[in-house]
């Protein structure tokens, strides 16, 4: 588990340095400088947030507890005053800042701290702690395992290939107690560093081991947030679909079932068509075929009292014929001369007499005509005869 732990905190280490070397920290702090400007002064202090360093260090036989970058004193505790009193005293002064964003780090005066400028291949940036402590025996009257020893990257390029990094080395002997005295008072130092003015050098030469474990609330809620804003992305993003595939159903169904009305009213128009169709042909041809009555009538008139007719037929192309008796058959010819409804009366076949009734047995064929009716001229009106008159030349 600890060589897992080893390996992330080497992959979290090479993120941090390549971070630190590329442009986008600067371009940040400018940009939220800049947005900063914008928000008034109470509300940029109201929800100003992040990590608020305090220094502790050792002033002859007291400890100082101030703000990083300021000289005041929050807090001095001699070693003559009781144990309870300068804990009590020293939590009482890091109360006014979030447990979460509060960082202590321990001052070592620079006499305790041996420190070595180093030049080193780039390949070591990835794991420069480690190679720094190869290097422990050659940069320090120590050995590595009677030192504590914290190293950093300077960001200088030494010539083609290599770069300038600074180790920083204490003893134990010195270090520990130390660290043990402020952990009887309540407080664990996050880092072990050098006083740069009011400030720090930036060297942390504090133990691996003794760094403590701290619960960022904070990135948990950022992190939490994420989260929630990518679920609340992927089911916007879901309802949308879901709506988008709703509406392409509704808008198929209703597709569908207007293809399935017009194929409907495709079908009625082609019935009706078809009907029309035969309505017009059945009109036509009742339009064009010759009527029996008149036909009948008019021969019924004209054939003499004493002839009678077997059979008579009249098809669709106006084509009569009738069959009967008389006795005189001959006659019949001039007695259908000059009919309306009858044209081009002859006999079919011969003339026979019938032994049973004595009369000739006679078969006549004719053609229906039709009397077209009389077309009708619109009438005129007086004044536009009167005009078409002046216009004429």
């Amino acid at each position: 588990m600890t060589a897992l732990q080893d390996a992330s905190q080497l992959q979290l280490d090479r993120l941090r340095r390549a971070w630190r070397g590329s442009a986008l920290p600067g371009f940040m702090r400018w940009w939220g400088g800049e947005l900063a400007s914008l928000v008034p002064p109470r509300l940029r202090y109201a929800f100003a947030g992040g990590q608020r360093w305090y220094i502790v260090e050792r002033s002859g036989d007291a400890w100082v507890l101030r703000r990083a970058g300021e000289t005041l004193a929050l807090a001095s505790a001699g070693d003559i005053a009781a144990i309870e009193h300068r804990t009590g005293q020293f939590a009482r002064a890091l109360d006014e800042a979030d447990p979460a964003d509060r960082r202590v780090a321990l001052v070592l005066p620079a006499a305790n701290v041996l420190r070595r400028r180093l030049v080193l291949p780039v390949a070591a940036r990835d794991n420069l702690r480690q190679v720094a402590g190869f290097d422990i025996d050659r940069q320090t009257p120590f050995r590595a395992d009677e030192v504590h020893y914290g190293v950093r990257d300077l960001g200088e390029t030494v010539g083609e290939g290599r770069f300038a990094a600074e180790l920083a080395a204490t003893p134990r002997i010195t270090l520990d107690p130390l660290l043990d005295e402020l952990a009887s008072l309540g407080i664990t130092p996050d880092r072990v560093d050098v006083a740069q003015g009011a400030g720090l050098a930036g060297v942390d030469l504090l133990p691996p081991k003794r760094v403590p474990r701290r619960t960022d609330r904070q990135r948990r809620l950022n992190t939490v947030l994420i989260v929630s804003i990518v679920v609340l992305a992927v089911a916007a993003m879901g309802t949308w679909l879901h709506n988008r595939a709703a509406a392409l159903d509704a808008m198929r169904t209703e597709v569908e079932s207007m293809q399935t009305d017009a194929k409907r009213t495709g079908a009625f128009r082609q019935r009706l068509m078809e009907s029309a169709g035969a309505s017009g042909f059945l009109a036509r041809r009742k339009t064009e075929s010759s009527a029996v009555l008149p036909v009948l009538q008019e021969l019924t008139a004209r054939l003499p009292d004493d002839t009678w007719l077997e059979r008579f037929t009249l098809n669709a192309t106006g084509q009569i014929g009738f069959q009967g008796q008389s006795p005189q058959a001959a006659r019949l010819i001039d007695a259908l001369k000059g009919a309306k409804t009858i044209a081009e009366p002859s006999f079919q076949g011969t003339i026979q007499a019938d032994p049973t009734s004595g009369k000739e047995r006679f078969y006549m064929q004719a053609k229906a005509t039709t009397p077209k009716p009389a077309v009708v001229k619109p009438a005129v009106p007086a004044a536009a005869a009167s005009a078409a008159k002046g216009a004429a030349p």
